[in-house]
């Protein structure tokens, strides 16, 4: 019964804490707090939808690679047009291609193609979360500033024996937007950094996959070609 009174004693002086914090940092704490959650909502939209894009091309990797590997490029066609997948959208291109393409460059110049078309949606709005990062660290500056200036004018007409006490206590309050601005800051770069990481992992994965598609391409042809001369 105790325990349960010390920890609803501290989550409610958490809370009262956290609510002077806010009062006392002034209405640029709200704004901070708005980009950071801003910037949290496109973290998690991108997170999940990362995760997905990476899924989703495991499995159509698994189910195509053995078709592929066998020589049956049209029923890898057909299984690649029904998925959404990103790597099933590249192999649409190669294998469109295939068909009646008599170089394997011009295989890979269109899953290049593909490719180019599919980055732009794992990188989109990635980037906002830095620039959100660095306003949110910006913004906290300014009302720090902001407050450092009131202070110093609140200090300037104030009773000289109170004016050593009155203005620390303001520069501890001004400080307060700097402090919150740097905690929304930090995990928005440390999200940012993680996300352009798996992005950059997805790619190399996919072109991985077009380079082995390809090499599977250069064994087709080479096959089909030592058949014709033997015929």
């Amino acid at each position: 019964m105790a325990d349960t009174l010390n920890a609803a004693e501290q989550s409610a002086g958490l809370f009262t804490t956290t609510a002077q914090f806010f009062q006392e940092g002034g209405p640029f704490m709200y704004i901070i707090l708005a980009v950071f959650l801003v910037g949290l909502a496109i973290t998690l939209e991108r997170f999940i939808y990362l995760n997905m894009t990476q899924t989703r091309n495991q499995v159509v990797w698994k189910k195509l690679f053995p078709l592929l590997t066998q020589g049956k490029f049209k029923t890898a066609m057909e299984e690649a047009k029904k998925s959404g997948s990103a790597i099933a959208k590249i192999l649409v291109y190669g294998l469109s291609r295939s068909a009646y393409a008599t170089r394997h460059d011009e295989v890979e110049m269109a899953m290049e193609e593909g490719l180019m078309e599919t980055i732009p949606h794992l990188e989109r709005r990635t980037n906002y979360i830095a620039v959100f990062a660095n306003i949110a660290t910006l913004l906290g500056l300014l009302g720090t500033i902001m407050g450092l200036i009131n202070a110093f004018t609140a200090v300037a007409s104030a009773d000289p024996s109170q004016k050593a006490d009155l203005l620390s206590a303001s520069i501890s309050v001004a400080m307060n937007t700097t402090a919150f601005g740097l905690m929304a800051a930090i995990p928005l770069l440390l999200a940012f950094t993680y996300l352009q990481n798996k992005t950059n992992q997805l790619i190399d994965s996919m072109e991985m996959a077009s380079v082995k598609f390809l090499n599977v391409f250069r064994q087709a042809q080479s096959q089909s070609k030592n058949q014709g001369g033997q015929g």
